[in-house]
């Protein structure tokens, strides 16, 4: 009788095991699929102008001494 509930017992750990090792292989698929790289975008979001000449947000007003730093005569 020790026999058969020492092999009941294994297959319960070994089916404990294939099940903890399916819930791993689905999450790592699914992962893979839903994460996964899709080729290049379909957006185009164009360069960011950020040179002084192109944007108007990188302008700053210039500073009345050469120094570049506020306060008294660039002190």
């Amino acid at each position: 009788m020790s026999a058969s509930m020492n092999h009941e017992g294994s297959l319960r750990t070994w089916f404990w095991i294939l099940v903890c090792v399916s819930i791993i292989l689905f999450k790592g698929l699914l992962s893979f699929f839903v994460v996964s790289d899709k080729g290049p975008p379909d957006w185009d979001y164009r360069p960011v102008k950020d040179v002084p000449a192109q944007s108007e947000y990188a302008t700053y007003p210039l500073l009345p001494h050469p120094q570049h730093v506020r306060g008294d005569k660039g002190e």
